[in-house]
């Protein structure tokens, strides 16, 4: 039997999404310029940085500029830059193009992205910064000495359904750290502990979610410009909280989905059947007339805003990305 090897570092981020990589990016800058030498370890669970990671989004390029000042902005790997965008409220069979914009819906000046790529190419910056990134490593436990917080525990393997030791049985890797950083995304599992542990989310709403279902499309030339951007309101959706998306991306490829809170009333509800049925809507259908699906996913989200957020701090740990609900 294997017992677990103990690892040291001075921070530990737990998830390799944009929010922990620009942690690690920016922690790494902030060490150098004070002259200070510590070790970053960032874990992920993913086989590789980015295979998480939904592709598709539309991304404001100013905080790059804030991020990483000394990169050359056309080697950030950006898809498209906005070239039209607008919201539209759908019926049954029909549109109507909403004749005002919502001020944070706007994306002027934006650009479509693959956030997988993005992330890649994060954890290549951030290893260039001495970063220490290790994809493949599931946390199923935060590790605590005198009711602190001092680093997690990665997950045993060769483990069957019932928790038992295989043959195969290895022991998980306790990472001890002076400072442990969640960055779990929506609903992580140790961020959930630490919550309610340390009593995080008191004094707060309750955080609320939704559900995106999004996929991927290789269509005919023509069918949507690179860099045209729509958001729907309206069908299939009835009383439930939620809209449609679709982003025009280079090589004849567009991103598409529908998110809908998930406090519908309805308990017959299904989002991925709403967003097969948004689909057939004339206006997405003429988008992907001819056309073939490439990749597929679904992504949670908190949507409780500002007064849900909890507490973002304990003693020796933060929580920060969709973790804490932004």
């Amino acid at each position: 039997m294997s017992t677990a090897d103990t690892v040291s570092t001075d921070v530990l981020i737990i998830g390799g999404g944009p929010s922990g990589l620009a942690t690690a990016i920016h922690l790494a800058d902030l060490l150098k310029s004070a002259g200070l030498e510590r070790r970053i370890l960032l874990i992920e669970k993913g086989a590789s940085v980015g295979s998480h990671i939904l592709s598709g989004a539309v991304i404001k390029t100013d905080v790059f500029k804030s991020l990483l000042p000394d990169v050359d902005f056309a080697e950030i790997p950006f898809n498209a830059k906005v070239t039209k965008d607008a919201m539209m409220m759908l019926s049954e069979n029909g549109k109507i193009h909403v004749p005002f914009h919502p001020p944070y819906m706007s994306n002027k000046g934006n650009y479509t992205a693959s956030l997988g790529q993005i992330c890649r190419y994060l954890a290549k910056k951030a290893e260039e910064k001495g970063v220490e990134i290790y994809p493949g490593f599931a946390v199923s436990e935060i590790l605590y000495d005198t009711g602190k917080v001092i680093g997690a525990k990665t997950i045993d393997t060769g483990v069957d359904h019932h928790g038992n030791q295989l043959e195969n049985f290895q022991a998980g890797n306790r990472i001890e750290a002076k400072l442990t950083i969640f960055a779990e995304g929506t609903r992580g599992s140790l961020t959930k502990k630490l919550i309610q542990k340390f009593d995080l989310a008191k004094g707060k709403n309750e955080q609320i979610y939704s559900l995106g279902v999004k996929e991927l499309w290789s269509v005919p030339e023509g069918n949507i410009a690179p860099g045209e951007v729509y958001h729907t309101m309206g069908y299939p959706l009835r009383d439930e909280f939620g809209g449609g998306f679709v982003y025009g991306l280079n090589d004849n490829k567009v991103a598409l989905g529908l998110v809908v809170g998930l406090d519908y009333a309805d308990p017959t509800f299904d989002t991925h059947n709403a967003f097969q049925v948004w689909k057939t809507h004339p206006f997405i259908a003429s988008i992907l007339k001819g056309g073939k699906l490439v990749e597929y996913g679904a992504k949670t989200l908190p949507e409780g805003g500002w007064y849900s957020l909890p507490k973002l701090y304990v003693d020796n740990a933060m929580l920060l990305g969709a973790s804490a609900g932004f």
